[in-house]
C-alpha cells in the first residue's frame, strides 16, 4: 500500500520503520530536511520537505494515489487538518496523533465528525498497557485479546521455582494449569516451543491464557500475583503520568507524582483530584528517599530522557523491591536495554505502531478473516495476532493435528462466543471464532497464511 506519515518525529519514525519492515510504500513529509535525510540514509522512504497541511505538499507527496494518511506531528490540531485535506484532496484513509487530555472524552466524536479512520494517542495505549502490568507485578508484558478475555503475559523464569527445569507438556498436570506458551527467549535465541521443551531459570517466557487461569499459574509458579500493587510513584509529570493517574484514579491503587514544573504541577492537580502531586526533582535522591520510593509497591520512571529513566530505575532497583515501569522512546539500543533489570519496558511509539500494523494489515486483507489485534512480542522478532474467522476457509472444521501449518507458527488461543480454548491437537477452528496466531520471522495477513 502507498501510505503518506505527516512528521518525521519519534512516532512518525518508527511507524515508517515498521510499516517499511511489511513491504509497503513509504512517503513522509516533514519541515525539515535534515530529519528526512537522516530516515531516508537508514530505510527506504522518500522524503518531502513542506508544510503537512499544505494541499501543494501533500499532492507532491502524491496524495491522489495513495491509501493512507497518517498525521504525528506535535499538533493535535494540525493533524486533524491535516486529514481533513488529506480526505478532499485524495479521499484516502486517515489516522490522527491527538495526544491532549482536553480531547480525551471527545475521541469518538472528533473521529465520527471528521470522518478519520483512526485516532491515536501513544500515552494513552501505554498507560493501558500500564494498568494490565500493574495486576501482576512479575509480569514484564500483558497484551490482551478477546476483549480483554484472553491475556498474553511475558515473564522472566525466576531460579528455583516450580517452572525451573519442568517440559512444556507437563505444565497441565503438575501445576494444574492450562496456559500455551508461546515463545521462549533464551540468551540470544528465540524459540517457538514444542511440549518437549524444558524452561531453565533466566528464560524469558510469554504465555497465554484466560485471566483467571493465568492468575492460578502466577501462584503455582511461585510468582507475586495480582492485588499486591496497593501504591505507585510516577516520576515526571507528563502526558503519560497524567494518563496512568487517571485510569489508577478509578482504583484503589494511590498515586503520586513527582514534577518539577511548578505550573505543571498546578495543572496536573486540578485535572487529578485524588492523586498527590508533589513539586521537586525526581532525579534528586534525598526527595525519592522523603517520598518514600523505597516502601511503594510500584514505581514508573515517565521523564521525557531516557537516560534519566534507565538510571532512575537501576537506582531503585537497588534500594526498593517495587515493581519498575521504564519509558523508553528510543529503540536504537534495545539489545543492550533488554539487558538491564529495569523492569517493564513502555515505549509508546511501538505501542502505537502495531496498532496502526494492525491496522493496515486488516485493511489489505481481502481474503475474509481480518486482524482483530496485533501485538509485537519477543523484541520484534515475533508477532501475536488475532484474526475473526469471516468465512469458510481452508482451516474451517478440520483438527489442527491434520492443518499442515508453516514453521514457527502455533494456534495458541481459539475464543468462541465467551468460551476460551486453550487449543490441542483435537480443537477445531470455526466460523465467527476469535482465533490467535503466533508467528517468528514471517508477516501474516490472513489466516490462511499459517498454512504451508
Amino acid at each position: 500500500m502507498k501510505i503518506i506519515i505527516v512528521g518525521c518525529g519519534k512516532v512518525g519514525s518508527t511507524l515508517a520503520e515498521h510499516l517499511n519492515q511489511e513491504g509497503h510504500d513509504i512517503t513522509i513529509i516533514d519541515r525539515h530536511w535534515e530529519k528526512l535525510k537522516y530516515l531516508s540514509d537508514r530505510i527506504d522512504v522518500m522524503g518531502v520537505e513542506g508544510n503537512g497541511a499544505s494541499i501543494s505538499t501533500q499532492r507532491e507527496a502524491g496524495v491522489q494515489d495513495s491509501d493512507i494518511l497518517i498525521a504525528t506531528t506535535n499538533s493535535d490540531e494540525l493533524n486533524l487538518l491535516c486529514c481533513l485535506i488529506a480526505k478532499k484532496a485524495g479521499n484516502c484513509q486517515t489516522i490522527a496523533r491527538i495526544r491532549d487530555p482536553e480531547y480525551y472524552n471527545e475521541m469518538r466524536y472528533i473521529r465520527d465528525e471528521l470522518n478519520l479512520s483512526m485516532v491515536i494517542n501513544p500515552e494513552l495505549a501505554a498507560a493501558s498497557e500500564i494498568a494490565r502490568i500493574i495486576k501482576f507485578p512479575s509480569a514484564m508484558k500483558v497484551d490482551t485479546f478477546a476483549r480483554g478475555r484472553v491475556e498474553l503475559i511475558k515473564i522472566s523464569v525466576p531460579s528455583n521455582s516450580a517452572l525451573d527445569g519442568i517440559r512444556l507438556s507437563e505444565i497441565d498436570s503438575k501445576l494444574h494449569c492450562k496456559v500455551l506458551i508461546c515463545t521462549v527467549e533464551r540468551g540470544e535465541g528465540l524459540h517457538i516451543p514444542h511440549g518437549d521443551f524444558a524452561l531453565v531459570a533466566g528464560d524469558i517466557v510469554s504465555f497465554i491464557a484466560p485471566h483467571s487461569v493465568a492468575l492460578a499459574f502466577f501462584k503455582a509458579s511461585g510468582a507475586r500475583i495480582s492485588n499486591s500493587v496497593k501504591s505507585i510513584m510516577l516520576i515526571g509529570g507528563g502526558m503519560m503520568s497524567y494518563y496512568v493517574a487517571k485510569k489508577l484514579e478509578e482504583t484503589k491503587i494511590s498515586v503520586k507524582i513527582i514534577e518539577q514544573d511548578f505550573a505543571r504541577c498546578q495543572e496536573l492537580s486540578e485535572m487529578l483530584p485524588k492523586t498527590v502531586i508533589i513539586n521537586g526533582d525526581g532525579t534528586d535522591k534525598k526527595l525519592l528517599d522523603e517520598e518514600g520510593v523505597e516502601v511503594v509497591d510500584a514505581i514508573g520512571n515517565f521523564t521525557g530522557i531516557d537516560e534519566e529513566n534507565i538510571l532512575l530505575a537501576l537506582h531503585e532497583k537497588s534500594m526498593s523491591n517495587a515493581k519498575l515501569l521504564t519509558k523508553i522512546n528510543r529503540i536504537t539500543f534495545e539489545d543492550v536495554i533488554a539487558g538491564l533489570d529495569i523492569g517493564s519496558i513502555i515505549n509508546p511509539n511501538s505501542i502505537t505502531s502495531d496498532n496502526i500494523v494492525r491496522f493496515v494489515r486488516a485493511l489489505s486483507n481481502r481474503k475474509g478473516s481480518n486482524v482483530e489485534t496485533l501485538y509485537k512480542i519477543a523484541k520484534g522478532r515475533a508477532e501475536a495476532l488475532e484474526f475473526r474467522v469471516r468465512n469458510d476457509s481452508g482451516v474451517v472444521g478440520k483438527p489442527l493435528m491434520e492443518l499442515s501449518l508453516k514453521p514457527d507458527v502455533i494456534i495458541a488461543c481459539i475464543t468462541r462466543d465467551k468460551t476460551v480454548i486453550i487449543p490441542s491437537g483435537q480443537s477445531t477452528i470455526e466460523k465467527d471464532d476469535l482465533v490467535v496466531i503466533v508467528s517468528a520471522g514471517r508477516v501474516i495477513n490472513d489466516l490462511e497464511d499459517i498454512l504451508a
